[in-house]
């Protein structure tokens, strides 16, 4: 069993277990240079999304070191998608971690989305 599989058998758990709450979940991807968070409906429809891919994000990053691979751009991208669940009128959600340890890049997205007004 590869690293890519360990980590989705550890999501796969999780997954089951907001689909049995019937709730939206917030789900995080990140790869090396990004970070991708998508706010998804019990019924499998993405609501709202944000990523370091975005064009006002990566204005917002333009000349740092890491643009896209840090915990400050995590954070940007987690405050940006709790800003547009507001705006959708989404105020709870189950965090999604994708089989990723709570810590870095996805602990400060989380952490940012929080501060930004989303309850999980």
């Amino acid at each position: 069993m590869d690293k890519k599989q360990s980590r989705l058998r550890r999501g796969r758990q999780t997954r089951i277990k907001i689909a049995q709450l019937g709730v939206n979940r917030l789900s995080v991807h990140r790869t090396n240079l990004h970070i991708y968070a998508n706010l998804i409906s019990p019924d499998a429809k993405v609501l709202v999304s944000a990523s370091t891919l975005e064009a006002e994000v990566r204005a917002e990053l333009a000349g740092k070191t890491g643009a896209g691979g840090n915990a400050a751009a995590a954070a940007l991208v987690g405050k940006r998608v709790a800003e547009k669940a507001l705006k959708a009128g989404i105020t709870e959600v189950a965090f999604d971690r994708s089989g990723f340890r709570y810590h870095g890049r996805v602990k400060a997205l989380a952490e940012a989305a929080r501060e930004a007004g989303l309850k999980f």
